[in-house]
């Protein structure tokens, strides 16, 4: 059997404290290569336990991590699971890999590659991947060969969002309606900003979209079920297909979510909880594709009435992040991410490389 058509790794975490913004953006990954009939294999430590049914519905494989990844004992597991499945790549995504971690895992001969969005070490790996706007290319430190790739052209998108892309060509028919989608690291300003969306008195009705792991999740349905049909809490992907094309403008926090509402064509406000995701969130409101208004801290009632009400009002402004929205993502990312690993694991030295591996004892890691 061809060594490079071996299947891919998953290396990330899903827990309230690492948040879980790696795991849906190597999910997002994961089905780009399930095009090209790559296995897919998620090795993660996941709280709540529910996340491996999501993983495993999205037609992926995966194995329970006992320790949080970078923690002590990871790295050899992660060694024993890459040999037992004889993989061509890695893929590590989260807070606790550091360059020692990359590097034991690149002798091995496998591809590495790293998904990153701080630029807060060297990188000695193959490939690092930064999904969002900022930083861009020169903070980043790499080891000879790895290959960078950054920005809007490598921004991650679900298929949801391209298929909307079409439907959504034009801005629906008042009333205004707005969406809360303030990612996979939240856990108090989606019920804040929703009662608050209300308050203005310019929005009639308010979609939260969120995951029935959010730790607010039963306070959010609460506040539907008081809200007189004025909020809804939409988690499946069929439900938020729907909510796509009818929402004026959508509060974002900077995250994945953000470039995934640009391909769609969706103005956004964007109040960041994290400082890599207001580094993104200034980045977008520089291209004319959001209004940045700060931390969320600092971003009180007044300011958030303040923009609603200016954006709202203004039909032309709405109108030009939706073009600049559109014009800058397209939702191909996850597929040029995908042709970059592929053209590295066919590359004649690492074809070679991989036949040497392969015939080592107790080595079957394929490059």
């Amino acid at each position: 059997m061809d060594a490079t058509r071996g299947p891919i790794l998953f290396r990330c975490d899903g827990t309230p404290g690492s948040g879980w913004e790696p795991l849906y953006q190597c999910l997002s990954l994961a089905a780009a290569l399930q095009r090209r009939r790559r296995g897919t294999h998620f090795f993660s430590y996941l709280d709540p336990l529910s996340l491996a049914t999501g993983i495993n519905r999205a037609n992926n494989d995966w194995a329970p991590a006992e320790h949080p990844l970078g923690s002590p004992g990871d790295l050899e597991a992660t060694l024993a699971q890459a040999r037992k499945l004889n993989v061509a790549a890695v893929v590590v995504a989260g807070e606790g890999m550091t360059p020692e971690y990359l590097e034991a895992i690149k002798k091995t001969g496998t591809l590495v590659v790293a998904f990153d969005s701080t630029a807060g070490m060297n990188f000695p790996c193959d490939v690092v991947v930064n999904p969002l706007l900022a930083p861009s290319k020169k903070p980043f430190r790499v080891g000879p060969g790895c290959q960078r790739l950054l920005g809007h052209r490598f921004a991650l998108c679900r298929g949801i969002f391209r298929r909307q892309r079409t439907i959504r060509a034009i801005e629906p028919p008042a009333p205004f309606r707005a969406m809360v989608a303030l990612g996979d690291n939240d856990s108090t300003e989606s019920l804040l900003r929703t009662q608050q969306l209300l308050e203005t008195g310019k929005v009639s009705k308010v979609t939260i979209a969120t995951r029935t792991h959010h730790p607010k999740y039963d306070e959010l349905l609460a506040l539907a079920d008081d809200s007189g049909g004025k909020v809804e809490v939409v988690t499946e992907v069929k439900e938020l297909m729907t909510r796509l094309v009818r929402v004026h403008f959508a509060l974002t926090a900077g995250d994945m979510w953000s470039p995934e509402l640009c391909v769609t064509g969706i103005p956004q406000l964007i109040i960041s909880q994290t400082t890599r995701h207001g580094l993104n969130a200034k980045k977008m409101d520089d291209e004319g594709v959001a209004t940045y208004l700060g931390d969320a801290a600092d971003v009180s009632f007044e300011r958030l009435t303040e923009a609603v009400g200016s954006l709202l009002d203004d039909p032309l402004e709405r109108k030009g992040m939706t073009r600049c929205g559109r014009n800058l993502f397209d939702g191909r990312g996850p597929d040029r991410i995908v042709n970059g690993m592929e053209i590295m694991l066919h590359a004649p030295a690492r074809r070679s490389g991989a036949a040497i591996t392969a015939s080592r004892p107790r080595l079957k890691i394929a490059a």
